[in-house]
């Protein structure tokens, strides 16, 4: 058995002792819980469905099932991978089904169809999927008890002015005597599965302590947990309103489970997914958005980690490329770039010194989280940031392979009719510093009308291979896939040139 699967039962046998602790539990029931199979369904850049598929093929050797309602994904998994689920960089938010329905069979009377509804509750098989839950939850109020925990060390670290040198045996040996078995905290220093390493020492030991004898008071007094409906609907089809379907739902859920209604500070969020005769029936197992990760300091124009990276995969980065977000705003491109493909160089670029300066503090909070991560200095990312002329760039003629970047839509910063002298401009440079034959690049834009009319007048130097569409803010956006073709770049000033000795 290996780490992560030992790590995982020891994880599900404390949950069932904090929920069940005058029951007493078998190895083989243990061995049962760990092995049980889930469906996970998982939100999306819409767009990117087969991108995020791709990536959980790859990461977790699961099959993914891509939803007829754009943005969804859905893939099988064991218990034991539940953890490494919340390290995919392509998924928003994550989600346990409970029950789906193909072909659900709508009445055309809307007292008849929430009827259905109310009848529904105490008809789904609601036991593996909350189970799922209570070891997701668990596994969150441990992680965010240790970030609270790093963030004080690495204050103390500021105010000393000096390292703290941590036996990591000791603690370990401490972390366990709090009723945490040590495979616990192997499981989140495990680099495999990327989870923040944490440390305890000192006060944050006895504090942790405190929680914990906290928490055991709470778990011997009876909780009722609090929980919400949400209802997605798209379709036409439909007499009812999603309120309306949430409503009666979630007053049958709450009958039948004897939970407390609560629409902000709730313990589990039940989902009810409707896409025309679609239905799906499922349980949150995150509270945010999983691409809330690297940024810190926010622009006008931030764009979601998930997106970023889903464009950094559609150029296939290979080892020792150098990629080059020329207008980086505050860069989420390169940060995401930098974070999961390491054996790469980024680069993040833009004429804007605020964009320039919201890049590199971001940057630095990512090299302080890494450096937090691994408890001592890091040697750095492949990763710099600096201030330069999109139409004018400080690189060697061909001395770039990837070019990815957010282009200027024309609403929020600049203006479409600037967009028409812009874009020629941009993809004149990219040319000139992208590597002929191999160079890629992946350019997103919303003014799609302005950036094909400049890719017309560029057909010599860029060969078009793709276009997937996104949604970005509401937008309607498009992602173009370039190659570089093999033609050499020549200056505007020499083609000219040229033409004159012609006549």
């Amino acid at each position: 058995m290996c780490d992560i699967e030992e790590a995982t039962n020891q994880l599900l046998h404390v949950n069932l002792h904090e929920n069940q602790s005058s029951v007493q539990v078998t190895e083989s029931d243990l061995r049962s819980e760990s092995e049980l199979l889930v469906t996970i369904g998982a939100t999306v850049p819409t767009g990117f469905e087969q991108t995020a598929a791709d990536e959980v093929r790859e990461k977790l050797g699961s099959s993914c099932k891509i939803s007829r309602d754009r943005g969804k994904i859905y893939f099988v998994i064991s218990v034991e991978s539940l953890a490494q689920v919340h390290c995919l960089r392509s998924v928003d938010n994550l989600f346990v089904v409970v029950q789906e329905f193909q072909d659900y069979q709508f009445k055309q009377i809307k007292e008849e169809v929430l009827k259905d509804f109310e009848d529904l509750a105490g008809k789904l098989p609601w036991s593996n999927p909350l189970k799922v839950w209570k070891i997701n939850a668990s596994f969150k109020k441990k992680k965010a008890k240790r970030k609270k925990i790093n963030q004080n060390l690495s204050k103390e670290k500021i105010n000393n002015g000096q390292e703290v040198k941590i036996n990591q045996r000791n603690v370990k040996k401490e972390f366990t005597s709090h009723a945490l078995d040590s495979h616990i905290l192997d499981y989140y220093e495990n680099p495999a599965i990327k989870e923040e390493v944490s440390t305890l020492v000192g006060d944050d030991l006895a504090s942790s302590k405190d929680e914990t004898d906290e928490s055991s008071k709470e778990e011997t007094e009876p909780q009722v947990l609090k929980f919400r409906v949400t209802c997605n609907r798209a379709g036409e089809k439909h007499c009812f309103t999603s309120n309306e379907a949430a409503r009666d739902f979630g007053g049958a859920v709450q009958d039948y489970f004897k939970w407390k209604a609560d629409m902000t500070n709730f313990d589990v969020e039940v989902l009810l997914n409707i896409h025309d005769n679609e239905v799906i029936v499922g349980i949150a197992l995150t509270e945010e958005s999983l691409h809330r990760r690297n940024i810190t300091h926010f622009g006008p124009t931030t764009l979601r980690s998930t997106l970023a990276y889903g464009m950094l995969r559609l150029c296939d980065p290979l080892p020792y490329d150098i990629i080059v977000d020329p207008m980086c705003g505050t860069g989420a491109i390169p940060i995401e770039g930098a974070t999961e493909w390491t054996d790469c160089f980024h680069i993040a670029g833009d004429n804007n010194p605020l964009a320039v300066n919201r890049a590199a503090n971001n940057i630095a909070s990512l090299l302080t989280k890494s450096q937090i991560k691994e408890g001592k200095p890091s040697w750095g990312l492949p990763i710099d940031a600096v201030q330069w002329d999109i139409c004018n760039l400080p690189l060697r003629t061909g001395s770039v392979d990837i070019i990815v970047t957010d282009l200027p839509f024309g609403k929020r910063m600049g203006s479409k009719k600037r967009n028409w002298n812009l874009y020629p401009a941009c993809l004149r440079e990219m040319s000139r510093v992208c590597t002929p034959t191999t160079g890629r690049a992946v350019l997103l834009t919303q003014d799609t009308k302005c950036f094909t009319k400049a890719l017309s007048g560029m057909r010599h130097v860029w060969r078009k291979v793709d276009t997937v569409w996104v949604n970005v803010g509401g937008l309607r956006a498009a992602v173009y896939v370039l190659i570089r073709t093999p033609q050499a770049f020549v200056h505007p000033s020499e083609q000219d040139g040229e033409k004159g000795t012609l006549w």
